[in-house]
């Protein structure tokens, strides 16, 4: 699911893996570091990111950054 706005778009992504509040700013730390990126809410209950950039993001931005965390990227919800 995304939405945009006029400066944002807002995407939520199934994560796999993250157990627990470290994991959560695992993810978070990771995909902040993305271009555009200005706010990232990772839950480790529902394995969910929501994520709000300047610009859609490339799927394979996340999967690396979320690679790079240590977690499995399962796409867009």
């Amino acid at each position: 699911m995304s939405a945009e706005t006029d400066t944002q778009t807002t995407a939520v992504y199934r994560v796999t893996g993250m157990t627990c509040g470290h994991c959560e700013g695992a993810v978070t730390n990771e995909i902040s570091a993305l271009e555009g990126v200005s706010t990232v809410k990772a839950v480790a209950a529902t394995g969910e990111v929501t994520v709000v950039s300047a610009a859609p993001l490339a799927d394979e931005d996340v999967r690396a950054a979320v690679d790079e965390a240590g977690y499995e990227f399962a796409g867009q919800v």
